[in-house]
């Protein structure tokens, strides 16, 4: 893979968590049959896209980047679809992240 594209599947990755973690919130409790279905499925697609990443990024940079990017989205998505505002101290936490990210993708070096 050239440079890119391992990061352009680990976005892929990243939609796929946060459409899972918004599906698991529809699911209530895995009660609901559909978004259920649509849960394990994303998890699913969402793992493979990981595992081609892990193929040339080190896994801790992957795993990392991942995380940080999934709680981003995933608190987006809480804010639009579920109205779940942030506080200041969260709003300060995810910068932290945000800021994490960037200094294990920018400046970090792996082997």
């Amino acid at each position: 893979m050239t440079n890119v594209v391992p990061y352009i599947i680990l976005i892929i990755a990243v939609v796929l968590g946060t459409a899972a973690n918004g599906f698991a919130k529809g699911a209530q409790g895995f009660t609901l049959l559909i978004p259920s279905v649509l849960t394990a499925i994303a998890i699913v697609a969402c793992m493979y896209a990981l595992s081609l990443v892990m193929k040339t990024i080190p896994v801790g940079i992957t795993y990392a980047s991942f995380a940080g990017l999934c709680i981003i989205a995933t608190t987006i998505v809480g804010i639009y679809k579920f109205n779940q505002m942030p506080d200041l101290y969260t709003i300060i936490g995810l910068a932290l992240i945000v800021s994490g990210v960037l200094i294990v993708n920018l400046l970090g070096k792996a082997n």
